[in-house]
């Protein structure tokens, strides 16, 4: 199925056009028919010679209803421009042209309406269309005169509405889903159903969806679907499609809500644009409201300069780089302007400046992203991130963008896993870690290492920080996500980065190869303590003991992370050997057996055999019956 929405002043015969296309009467109010006038969006569809279907969403051309009109538009691959012979172009036409220009729509037709009742008049409505159409994405579009009372043209506008549907791309039935919603109502019977157009993105019966909008944020699923008033397994792009919808009631679903693949949308309060069209961004205006899709949105505007600024929205979006916005003056029923994302995760702009620093930085980007850019403020990205923002993360890197390409856990590359570095930070980080490592065992000789954790908080102290593993949330509408952050496990970056500092990981501790803990003074009680273990590895040194050979927490603890002691819990101080040790003449025993005849035959006290015994039940290596009896795990 191909979507086309219709545009054009009021009382240019739009309703009219697509019921003699149809057959269908697409306005839905009985105030509608009864004054003649369409209010909201109305739906009709019908199939061409070709066999390809053909939705029509038909919009109100009266100026007091141009948000609904943005509405129908804002989904809409292809237009429909309606322009009457009798009464040629008008405000409301150049409006709906302005619109079209600002959502970007690039394909589409213009159809000259009324040929019977003003003949004479059709070449100077032709060229006064083209004229207003000149540097618009419909420069080019072809023109139809039509009669859709006598029937004129009315077989050469679907032979070229088969035609442009024909040259239409072939929308990405495989990508991530955002419906915009435009109609929800409850059925009886089945339930809430929504309604919208498809562009991208394929809708399965059973599938997990997320609802994000005014009042609500929640998981749903679909529980059937239909297309042209058929049901449906499953609807590809581009399609009018009908949701019905599980575990959400209609009463919280409104226009302008979305339909969204689980996880892979930034849901963003604040976005970075370039202006496309209209009036400079600076003209002294703040308060606007934000057309995407269906969906309007009061923003502030903050600008940088005439092309550039940043929008804060009322309430957060599914929004992605390239998304083209139209922006409207809540008290004009004109556009004001039209713009395209260019950052949906802007920096924050504290310092004296930082604006117009801003805007010359956005002024040298593409609007199809700079991933170098969003990778060098970072230091590091995840691809999966690059991706949920809407940049396209190629399979090879040229070198000169200085970034680390390859899945840094090893293997080949993946453009959905792994992260993207900026070389010279992660340099930073490499050398900020291994003076960090020197600092620690240099004031701390007898330290194992630095933690992990200890290491990548350090880095994360950085300039630019290592991403946190944590997502950050912030203030905004309903506490949506106003800020984002990295949201995968850090620990892959940070193994990359001790290798690269010619360091290692020991049980958790980041230390130099080879390194071993000074005991210092200790050096003599360890080795004592060793050397009863090895002529009894089941008799653990009282504690008496330990005092008498200087052997306190501290000094256990460097000795346990140096791999030459076991601390068992409760002062109980065995070889790393004796667990292995104990297995062997454990398994010898008729199983089950009890805490007893384990202490038995290690020949040991309760003290030791006890905790002994729940450090083999924590390894899986044993596991315990009842109170009294436990086994071996064969």
């Amino acid at each position: 199925m191909y979507v086309v929405a219709t545009a054009g002043h009021v009382d240019h015969g739009k309703s009219t056009l697509v019921n003699a296309l149809t057959g269908m009467e697409p306005d839905r109010w009985a105030e509608e028919k009864k004054r003649g006038l369409t209010i909201d969006l109305g739906f009709a569809w019908t199939t061409l010679p070709s066999g390809r279907e053909l939705a029509f969403v038909d919009v109100p051309g009266h100026e007091r209803f141009l948000a609904n009109m943005l509405a129908g538009v804002g989904p809409a691959p292809i237009v429909c421009l309606v322009v009457a012979a009798d009464k040629g172009w008008q405000a409301q036409s150049s409006d709906h042209r302005d619109a079209i220009t600002a959502f970007g729509i690039t394909r589409g037709l213009v159809v000259i309406t009324r040929a019977d009742i003003a003949p004479d008049q059709v070449s100077a409505t032709e060229a006064q269309v083209r004229a207003e159409l000149q540097g618009t994405p419909l420069a080019d579009a072809p023109v139809l005169t039509v009669s859709a009372a006598s029937g004129d043209g009315i077989d050469a506008l679907i032979a070229t509405l088969d035609q442009v549907t024909a040259e239409a791309p072939t929308p990405d039935g495989e990508a991530r889903l955002r419906l915009w919603v435009d109609r929800a109502f409850t059925i009886k019977g089945a339930g809430t159903v929504v309604t919208g157009t498809l562009t991208a993105g394929t809708l399965r019966t059973g599938d997990r969806l997320r609802l994000i909008g005014e009042t609500t944020d929640e998981a749903t699923a679909v529980r059937g679907l239909q297309s042209r008033n058929s049901a449906a397994e499953v609807v590809v792009p581009s399609a009018r499609v009908a949701v019905n919808l599980r575990d959400v009631a209609a009463d919280d679903i409104h226009r302008g809500d979305a339909l969204i693949t689980p996880d892979a949308w930034p849901i963003v309060g604040s976005v970075d644009v370039r202006r496309t069209m209209g009036e400079s961004l600076d003209e002294g205006i703040h308060g606007l409201m934000l057309h995407i899709g269906t969906a309007a949105v009061p923003v502030h505007m903050r600008p940088f300069d005439a092309d550039h600024a940043r929008l804060t929205l009322e309430r957060p979006l599914p929004l992605q780089v390239t998304d083209r916005i139209v922006l409207r003056s809540p008290g004009s029923r004109n556009v004001f302007a039209g713009v395209v994302v260019l950052d949906v995760d802007p920096p924050e702009l504290s310092r004296r400046g930082a604006g117009t620093r801003r805007g010359r930085e956005l002024a040298g980007r593409p609007e199809t992203g700079d991933i170098l850019a969003e990778v060098a403020r970072r230091g590091a990205v995840e691809r999966a991130q690059l991706l949920r923002f809407g940049l396209t993360v190629p399979e090879a890197l040229p070198a000169s963008l200085a970034l680390e390409v390859e899945e840094l856990a090893g293997g080949a590359a993946d453009v959905t896993r792994g992260w993207l570095v900026h070389r010279p930070t992660l340099e930073t980080w490499v050398e900020r870690a291994r003076k960090t490592v020197e600092r620690k065992l240099s004031a701390e000789p007898m330290a194992a290492g630095v933690s992990e954790k200890a290491l990548a908080e350090d880095l994360q102290r950085s300039q630019p920080p290592l991403p946190a593993a944590a997502q950050a949330k912030a203030g905004g509408s309903r506490g949506g996500e106003t800020r984002l952050a990295e949201s995968a496990d850090v620990r892959m970056l940070v193994s990359e980065i001790i290798t690269r500092a010619g360091l290692e990981t020991v049980k958790g501790m980041v230390r130099p190869p080879g390194h071993s803990a000074d005991l210092g003074p200790a050096e003599a009680g360890v080795a004592e303590v060793e050397r009863r273990l090895a002529a009894n590895p089941f008799a653990a040194p009282e504690a008496d003991d330990l005092r008498e050979l200087r052997l306190g927490v501290r000094e256990l603890a460097v000795a346990e992370s140096a791999g030459r002691l076991l601390r068992l819990g409760d002062g109980v101080v065995v070889s790393p050997r004796t667990p292995a040790q104990a297995m062997r003449l454990l398994a010898g025993l008729e199983q089950p057996f009890t805490t007893s005849a384990a202490r038995q035959a290690l020949g040991t006290t309760r003290r030791v055999v006890i905790p002994l015994l729940e450090y083999l039940d924590g390894r899986g290596w044993t596991r315990r019956i009842d109170n009294t009896s436990r086994e071996v795990v064969r």
